[in-house]
This record gives C-alpha cells, sequence and structure tokens, in this order.
C-alpha cells in the first residue's frame, strides 16, 4: 500500500486511502453493505458508500448514472439518508461492483471473524 503523505482531512485522506487499494476499497464496501442492515450502524455504512462513489468516478458521475441531481445523492448517502435500490445500483455500478445476496449466516460469520481479527490486532 502506498504511504498518503500530504493529505489534509480525515476525509481526503479515507479517498485517497480508498483509491490507492482497490481491494481495500471493495472490502470495505461489503462492509459498508451489511451495516446498512443494521439500524444502529447504517449511518455509517452509507458515509461509507458515499466515500467509495466518491473515491471511484465522484458523486457527480453516480448521480447521472442514477439520473438523479448530485444534491439528492449527498442525501441519500448522508447519514440519515434513505437511499433507492436505483440509487444503491447506481453507485455499486460507478465502482465496478454490483449488488447480491448473502445468505445471513455466512454474513454473521464473516462479521465473528473480523471482530475476533480486530481483537487479536
Amino acid at each position: 500500500m502506498k504511504e498518503l503523505v500530504g493529505v489534509g482531512s480525515h476525509h481526503e485522506w479515507e479517498i485517497k486511502f480508498l483509491q490507492s487499494d482497490r481491494e481495500l476499497a471493495v472490502e470495505y464496501l461489503i462492509s459498508a453493505m451489511e451495516m446498512l442492515d443494521n439500524p444502529e450502524e447504517r449511518a455509517g455504512g452509507l458515509l461509507a458508500l458515499r466515500a467509495v462513489a466518491e473515491a471511484y468516478g465522484g458523486l457527480g458521475v453516480v448521480a447521472a448514472q442514477a439520473g438523479i441531481s448530485r444534491e439528492s445523492l449527498y442525501r441519500a448517502l448522508s447519514p440519515k439518508g434513505n437511499p433507492t435500490l436505483k440509487t444503491l445500483i447506481a453507485v455499486l455500478k460507478t465502482v465496478g461492483l454490483r449488488l447480491s445476496v448473502t445468505p445471513a449466516q455466512q454474513v454473521r460469520k464473516r462479521q465473528a471473524k473480523t471482530r475476533a481479527d480486530s481483537v487479536a490486532a
């Protein structure tokens, strides 16, 4: 991974970090999508989706693909946002991914492993 020198805010650092490591960005987005399922984590998941969209194409591109205004996209991907399926698909398409279904048991195993890994680190 490249060192990110001279990046100002945390948000700018996050965008550069996501741009510098595509595999990490994909994992970050997978986690964000899983967070949308939990009302207590939904705001973080929406902000993560927004960061990935900014890192890979920008919100203007995503908004154009979704056929919505940039302002509507900002609202949809805000902490209190409620994006439509069309918006979610547009964000994923912009970063070269697509929406899919995963068995809940598989997601729970992945989340437990992630928690165990973070405790061990």
